[in-house]
């Protein structure tokens, strides 16, 4: 336990950030994906004979998909935070989740 402005702080494993190759690497997961339902909607709205309405929705599942997938792939993990980091804005120093070993 520590003591924080006169506050004791607790920490609790739910309360971690996910490291950041894991952060990088889900991102990147998603992002493959999404780029994948884009590749895909772009051959089906070609080589499908479907209806208008259908071709349609293809073609604008493979125009927005790249919008949706970087603004997805650019987000900030959203985890818990600790409410130490919130209290101080102005703090000048490294935040303690993105501190690495021996700085």
């Amino acid at each position: 336990m520590k003591v924080w402005h006169g506050r004791t702080v607790v920490h609790q494993v739910t309360d971690a950030r996910p490291s950041l190759t894991a952060d990088i690497g889900r991102r990147e997961k998603r992002y493959f994906i999404q780029m994948g339902i884009r590749t895909l909607c772009l051959i089906l709205a070609v080589v499908l004979n479907v209806p208008w309405p259908i071709r349609a929705l293809l073609v604008a599942g493979a125009i927005f998909l790249p919008y949706v997938a970087v603004i997805g792939a650019n987000e900030p993990t959203r985890g818990v935070s600790s409410g130490i980091d919130a209290e101080l804005p102005n703090q000048t120093e490294i935040p303690r989740h993105r501190r690495e070993i021996g700085s």
